[in-house]
C-alpha cells in the first residue's frame, strides 16, 4: 500500500500492481481497494493498475464536510500518483464519478465504464431514487449503519429475505464500517435533485475514447442506459459481456479492457 493526499489534505490509500501503461480502477458503491485486486491482477502483465479506497473507506481518510468535487480531487491525486495521466475504469457509480472526474477535465486518457446505473427519464425510478436519498440520509442521520445498508441492497433490488440472512454473515460489520459512504455514491449519483437522471450534458462535454459495457443477464433498463450512453459519448463505444451481470466477472472482463486499452 502507498499513499498520496488529495487536495484538501485527506489521505488515499493506493495499491500498485503490475507493468506497462497505467489505468486506474474507480469502485462503486461498498467496493474498496481490494475488489479491484482480482482484475488488476489479470491486467498486470500489460498495464500498471491503480486500485485505491475512495474517501471513507478502508485505509483512506475522510474530511468533512463531503461533496463530490472532492472524490475528483481525490482521484486527481491518484491520476499524478500514477504518472500524471492515466486510463481510468470505472464499476457502477464508480463509473459515474469516473465520467464526471473526465467531464471536469481530470488527464484520462481513455475510459472504460461497466453499467453506470443512471435511471431512465420519465420513469418511476427517477421518484424512487429521490425517496432512497431522502431514506437513507435519515438512517445515517440516526446512526442506523445497519438499516442504511439494508436499504441500499434492497434498493438495489436483493430480496428482503436474503438481506436478513446477510445481517448475520461475517461479512457485515465490515460493511456496516463503510455504510456511510452509500451516500457518497448517492451524491455521485445525483440521487436527490434528478433521480440520478442520464446526464446528458455532462456525457457530451467528455470526449476522450469510452467504452461503456453491460451484461447480456442485466436488466433491460441498464442496458438500454448503457447504450444511450455510449451513443452519446463523443467517442463512446458499447459492448455487451454476454451471460454476465452487475457482477462481472474479472476474467471475461479483463480481455475486453485490455483491448480497448491498448487500442
Amino acid at each position: 500500500m502507498e499513499t498520496v493526499h488529495s487536495k484538501d489534505g485527506t489521505r488515499i490509500a493506493i495499491d500498485r500492481t503490475g507493468t506497462g501503461p497505467a489505468v486506474v480502477y474507480v469502485g462503486g458503491a461498498l467496493n474498496d481497494r481490494g475488489s479491484g485486486a482480482a482484475l488488476a491482477e489479470l491486467l498486470a502483465p500489460v498495464h500498471t493498475v491503480l486500485t485505491y479506497d475512495r474517501r471513507g473507506r478502508g485505509d483512506s481518510g475522510d474530511t468533512p464536510p463531503y461533496a463530490v468535487e472532492r472524490e475528483i480531487e481525490d482521484l486527481a491525486a491518484v491520476i499524478e500518483a500514477a504518472g500524471g495521466s492515466a486510463a481510468v475504469y470505472g464499476m457502477s457509480s464508480g463509473a459515474v464519478l469516473a465520467l464526471r472526474a473526465a467531464a471536469h477535465g481530470l488527464p484520462v486518457t481513455r475510459l472504460a465504464l461497466f453499467e453506470p446505473p443512471f435511471n431512465p427519464a420519465h420513469d418511476d425510478h427517477l421518484t424512487r431514487a429521490r425517496a432512497y436519498h431522502t431514506d437513507l440520509s435519515g438512517l445515517l442521520a440516526d446512526g442506523r449503519r445497519g438499516d442504511a445498508l439494508a436499504l441500499f441492497m434492497t434498493n438495489v433490488g436483493m430480496p428482503a429475505e436474503m438481506v436478513r440472512q446477510m445481517r448475520d454473515a461475517p461479512m457485515w460489520p465490515a460493511l456496516e464500517a463503510l455504510a456511510p459512504t452509500l451516500a457518497y455514491d448517492s451524491a455521485v449519483m445525483d440521487d436527490a435533485a434528478t433521480g440520478a437522471k442520464l446526464p446528458e450534458d455532462l456525457l457530451a462535454r467528455v470526449t476522450v475514447p469510452a467504452l461503456v459495457l453491460d451484461g447480456g443477464d442485466s436488466p433491460a433498463w441498464m442496458r438500454d442506459i448503457a447504450r444511450r450512453a455510449a451513443e452519446i459519448l463523443p467517442a463512446g463505444a458499447h459492448r455487451t459481456l454476454e451471460g454476465q451481470t452487475h457482477d462481472v466477472a474479472p476474467a471475461v472482463l479483463a480481455p475486453v479492457l485490455a483491448d480497448f486499452l491498448a487500442a
